[in-house]
């Protein structure tokens, strides 16, 4: 199943693409929008673009468990996205997603502009490697 995971951010929002196999998990590009609205209409065109026949949304609870205003920011995303792409969207529990990827681009040495253009797709990168893991470990 060709699966598109969304790191939903206030001015920038990363994607990452998989394979229909389901092994490959790979960058799919950033959109830059600021309008909540115009950003889910954006995102429901990339998933039509890529054939997603689901979409996984990035679901940052706090440290302890709880849900906070930005968890709760981006379960609305996810409904509103469920609701105009017309495929099955889930929540990801994406704690230190953003912890790794900077860890990441430490290793690699990227730095200034080139970090700034793709570490919220990294972050949907490794929000989708997390939920193809559980998807393989649970044989879903």
């Amino acid at each position: 199943m060709i699966i598109l995971a969304v790191d939903f951010g206030d001015a920038r929002t990363g994607l990452a693409c998989c394979d229909r196999s389901e092994l490959l998990a790979s960058p799919a590009g950033v959109i830059s929008e600021t309008d909540f609205e115009v950003c889910i209409q954006k995102t429901a065109e990339a998933a039509r673009e890529h054939r997603a026949e689901q979409i996984v949304v990035g679901y940052p609870k706090n440290m302890n468990g709880t849900i906070g205003e930005r968890a709760e920011k981006c379960a609305l995303f996810a409904e509103k996205l469920r609701t105009l792409a017309g495929i099955e969207t889930v929540l990801w529990d994406e704690r230190c997603t953003t912890v790794s990827a900077h860890r990441y681009l430490n290793q690699t040495n990227t730095r200034g502009k080139n970090r700034k253009a793709v570490v919220d797709a990294l972050e949907a990168t490794i929000i989708l490697e997390s939920y193809l893991a559980y998807r393989k470990n649970t044989a879903i």
